[in-house]
């Protein structure tokens, strides 16, 4: 059933009841383009829907976990991608460090390359009556690659871009750059020569009629004396700072299709979905930048433990392939009645 699912066509997710280190044993080698997961967390429920969170010794959890992840490796193709969503957890009032243990636990034991560490800040954490720490907002979500080189859609890894507008009868860019403050400073500065001001407020003319043809949205201009190097101020490590020491400025272009985002991610953590079943799934908006990053339009998303299905859903509203396993039926039935709700409405 899984190789057919495979060979298919059909974007309908597959479902499939069991045990997920079992389960993708069955799975070809190289066959999922990309994986994304959300595992129970260890020690958050003395009942949970799975052994692995209900595991009173943590090496039993971590270990559980690896071997999971040791099949997602074999699975995912050389260019495939690994998004790891992971809470931590307290034990004996000590914070266990539960993300950073096992990501590096994955680099060191299973080779896994680390390419980002997201901060998800939840907005709305969860209540916390302790009086003697503070309350926890937050849930890492790693980036792991196979190789050095994988599939990445960096368009779909950006802000929505920012417009330059009219304000009092000019042109100024989305930051409200209108070149006043850089010709002060081209001035000022004590470190540029005549010549060096004269090419720099020429180059900011070019800059500024840019903007005001559409053609750049906005830029910075950082000058000797006025500002430091974006990056290392030293010139032994930093083009930009070569850049700065010989010829006086430069300048930054903000790309025209918007910022790439960082890596603290500001998404309120869903509430309702998930709380008949005894857990809190992660949001589709945590889901959708790594499922259109790093998954082809015509690739596979997997999600070992799939919950209720979240990362399907964004999956098939996307146009993607998708499979997700999880030990709980009751999950595995909600998630099927999800996409056929999304299906319908489509």
């Amino acid at each position: 059933m899984i190789s057919e699912y495979l060979a298919g066509n059909s974007v309908m997710p597959f479902f499939i009841c069991g045990d997920a280190i079992e389960l993708l044993k069955r799975f070809p080698a190289e066959s999922i383009d990309m994986a994304i997961t959300s595992p129970p967390y260890w020690g958050k429920r003395a009942h949970g829907r799975s052994a692995i969170e209900r595991e009173e010794d943590f090496v039993r959890y971590t270990d559980t976990l690896m071997s999971a992840f040791s099949e997602v490796l074999r699975v995912l193709k050389p260019t495939g991608s690994f998004w790891l969503n992971i809470g931590d957890s307290y034990s004996s009032k000590r914070l266990m460090g539960v993300p950073w243990r096992i990501a590096l636990k994955m680099c060191d034991e299973q080779d896994w390359l680390l390419r980002n560490s997201v901060v998800w800040n939840k907005l709305r954490g969860n209540p916390d009556n302790s009086k003697d720490k503070l309350r926890g907002t937050h849930e890492m979500l790693f980036h792991f690659v196979k190789q050095k080189k994988y599939y990445y859609d960096i368009s779909m890894a950006r802000k929505d871009p920012l417009k330059a507008r009219s304000q009092d009868g000019s042109v100024i860019s989305a930051s409200g750059v209108n070149g006043s403050r850089y010709k002060k400073q081209i001035e000022m500065s004590p470190c540029l020569t005549k010549d060096q001001k004269r090419r720099a407020r020429s180059e900011l003319d070019v800059m500024l009629k840019k903007i005001e043809n559409g053609e750049l949205a906005d830029f910075r201009m950082i000058i000797k004396g006025q500002q430091k190097a974006t990056h290392s101020g030293s010139v032994k490590l930093s083009g930009r700072a070569r850049e700065l020491e010989s010829k006086g400025y430069y300048f930054l272009k903000y790309h025209p299709d918007g910022a790439k985002l960082g890596d603290v991610w500001d998404i309120t953590a869903e509430a309702s979905r998930g709380e008949r079943l005894g857990f809190a799934p992660f949001p589709e908006e945590l889901c959708r930048t790594p499922i259109l990053a790093t998954c082809p339009p015509d690739g596979i998303v997997l999600d070992p433990f799939c919950g209720t299905g979240t990362a399907m859903s964004v999956a098939f509203e996307h146009g993607r392939k998708s499979i997700g396993i999880d030990i709980s039926q009751d999950c595995i039935d909600s998630s099927r009645k999800r996409i056929i709700r999304l299906s319908t409405n489509a």
